[in-house]
């Protein structure tokens, strides 16, 4: 589902590609390069790479981030990460804050596997296991209270659990960790809830999605909201880096 709109992501979510610094330093593109980065949203991260590398290609599901990353001048094209096309043509494989929305893992990790080639890297940073899990549980007691569709899709492994799958799709992963990382929110829970649970509220009823944001923001304020009125994510991300065996 295209849930994303550029407008919103940079009102409400601009500090997700600000911290991508570490997960680019361990990229650490080299001139001469080509790099895929999967997920690439606007491209602000993609652009980054571009001036390092020789060349890159974003790619995104959402058509509006892919026009918003092609309006920046770059090679940004509508692809589901789990079904690639490309066939051992880059050095390296990049994502951002991206790989937790991807359903299929295993279709995603063939495709970059097969998008490498001998010897490129994978370095990708996404959410891990415990993030926002404040906010995930609130999301759903007040979905299952007021009998609502309980579904959202996240995944969020353990270095552990990751390291596993990235090892039976042939590579051989040289780091992996779990980082604590509690984000200030710029536009507080309500602007974090209209940007990254939109499904969820494109599922509640019109009349209605006032009230949820409501009844989550109380239950959460006490938690993660501070008596300014400043609101915090207690984000944790898993971030790799492997490398192809062939």
């Amino acid at each position: 589902m295209n849930r994303w709109t550029s407008d919103t992501y940079r009102a409400n979510a601009a500090y997700v590609p600000a911290l991508g610094a570490a997960v680019l330093a361990l990229l650490d593109p080299k001139p001469g390069e080509r790099i895929l980065d999967v997920g690439c949203g606007e491209g602000t991260l993609t652009a980054q790479i571009g001036a390092l590398a020789a060349s890159v290609v974003g790619i995104d599901v959402s058509t509006e981030m892919v026009s918003a990353a092609k309006a920046r001048g770059l090679d940004a094209r509508v692809i589901d990460a789990e079904r690639l096309p490309f066939d051992h043509e880059f050095d390296a494989v990049f994502s951002n804050a991206a790989l937790h929305w991807v359903r299929d893992h295993d279709a995603m990790l063939a495709g970059v596997h097969r998008a490498l080639k001998p010897g490129g890297r994978f370095v990708a940073e996404f959410g891990g296991h415990g993030n926002i899990a404040a906010i995930q549980v609130a999301v759903r007691s007040v979905l299952a209270h007021r009998g609502w569709d309980t579904n959202i899709h996240r995944y969020y492994a353990t270095p552990a659990e990751y390291s596993a799958r990235l090892v039976a799709h042939g590579f051989t992963v040289t780091q992996i960790d779990l980082i604590p990382r509690p984000t200030p929110l710029p536009t507080g829970m309500r602007g974090w809830l209209e940007t990254f649970e939109r499904a969820t509220l494109d599922r509640i009823p019109p009349d209605s999605r006032e009230l949820f944001i409501a009844e989550v923001e109380d239950l959460l304020r006490e938690e993660v909201c501070d008596r300014d009125g400043n609101w915090t994510a207690h984000y944790v991300r898993l971030r790799f880096r492997a490398t192809t065996n062939h």
